[in-house]
């Protein structure tokens, strides 16, 4: 499939005035700061990876080839939800001079109209990616899909997500916190369908894996969102020093 079609805005002031205000919390400002704090942490490297927030109809992303440590408010791309009609053909209310729209829209988009979520972090930790890569190796004959998902339990962090979409409260320490993982494609706006699936197979989700590339992690706000997104690197880097020891990921203590 090749990548869809983008519409730049014909307005000529290219309605930058969305792009620009003095508040750190405006998402033209969120954006940038937090890419700049997960290329530290090896999130987004190389221009990999990104962010979206949507501020009720407006939602903000990170375009494609930057450098996310160095990226800046007037970068950002800006679109409307509602214009939205045909999935192929992205219409952007606001687009920067340079840079081509990111092909993590559509996942992202699935983000915010299937879940109701404010914000979308995707990256390409290397924790995530050895996840699917250990997975890869443990099918098994009499279970097909015990490469698909990602299991673990007894652990603290755990306590960092939601119970699911639509329902109150977090999980807790003896709980199981499940995500699901599909296969890499090559062009990435071609996950859409994959991601889609999974976030109905797996209601209470916030994030699905993506095989040999990285993880989308969605919360209700900017702040769950991130919270969420670091909860798993830490649980991914635990599982994988947990399987060099020998450890399983699930366990019976409760």
């Amino acid at each position: 499939m090749a990548p869809s079609l983008d519409t730049a805005p014909e307005s000529t002031d290219n309605n930058d005035h969305l792009i620009k205000s003095n508040d750190p919390k405006h998402p033209a400002n969120l954006i940038p700061e937090l890419c700049k704090k997960f290329w530290g942490l090896g999130w987004v490297t190389g221009t990999g990876g990104g962010a979206s927030i949507r501020d009720e109809d407006l939602v903000y992303l990170a375009p494609s080839g930057v450098q996310k440590e160095m990226m800046k408010p007037e970068d950002i791309y800006v679109l409307e939800m509602s214009k939205q009609l045909d999935p192929k053909k992205r219409i952007y209310l606001r687009s920067p001079p340079t840079f081509k729209p990111s092909q993590c829209t559509p996942l992202f988009m699935a983000a915010f109209t299937k879940r109701g979520a404010r914000c979308c972090i995707h990256s390409h930790s290397q924790w995530a990616v050895l996840i699917t890569l250990l997975l890869e190796t443990q099918t098994s004959p009499s279970n097909s899909t015990s490469n698909k998902l990602f299991e673990i339990n007894n652990i603290e962090q755990i306590k960092a997500f939601g119970r699911g979409y639509q329902k109150q409260g977090n999980l807790g320490y003896h709980d199981t916190l499940r995500i699901p993982v599909i296969e890499n494609t090559p062009f990435e706006e071609d996950l859409t369908e994959s991601l889609e699936e999974a976030m109905d197979r797996y209601p209470d989700t916030y994030a699905v894996l993506v095989r040999r590339h990285g993880v989308y992690v969605w919360g209700d706000t900017v702040d769950k969102a991130k919270a969420q997104a670091e909860s798993l690197d830490y649980l991914f880097q635990l599982a994988v020093e947990m399987r060099k020891l020998g450890m399983p990921w699930l366990s019976d203590i409760a």
